[in-house]
């Protein structure tokens, strides 16, 4: 897997200020709705992409990345490893600069067209903790 090291992440992190997550969970049990709630917390602006809600975290929901009416700056994957070739396909039609695949997920060949498209590509990783151990020298 050839995501960026610790250093990269922390310049990565800092130049995000919106999150669009797919497959975020109106459930607040869900794990992507508890990362993206304590994201939200950080100050991120969370930009909910799941079909058939009007919203989440009090943000307006859309159906698709297509859909959201601003270009995001990361686009974060809370999908089965089966959708990703097609996630990949929408960010670079949209010219959108990076995507986080949350920890669990792992489809090497559509990281690697991403990475060939020169989107910057993190996998496996979970953000949230990421971002704790990176800014907040606590544990999740």
């Amino acid at each position: 897997m050839d995501n960026p090291d610790l250093p990269a992440l922390k310049v990565l992190l800092q130049q995000v200020r919106s999150i669009a997550v797919l497959g975020l969970s109106p459930h607040p049990s869900r794990p992507s709705h508890v990362v993206s709630r304590h994201m939200q917390g950080f100050g991120f602006h969370i930009v909910p992409v799941r079909p058939g809600v009007a919203g989440v975290l009090g943000e307006t929901a859309y159906a698709s990345l297509a859909e959201v009416p601003f270009r995001v700056d990361l686009v974060n994957v809370f999908r089965a490893a089966a959708h990703l070739p097609e996630i990949v396909e929408q960010c670079i039609q949209l010219n959108l600069p990076r995507i986080w695949i949350q920890s669990g997920i792992v489809h090497e060949v559509a990281a690697q067209r991403a990475r060939e498209a020169g989107i910057q590509v993190v996998m496996d990783r979970c953000i949230y903790r990421d971002y704790v151990s990176l800014f907040t020298d606590t544990t999740p």
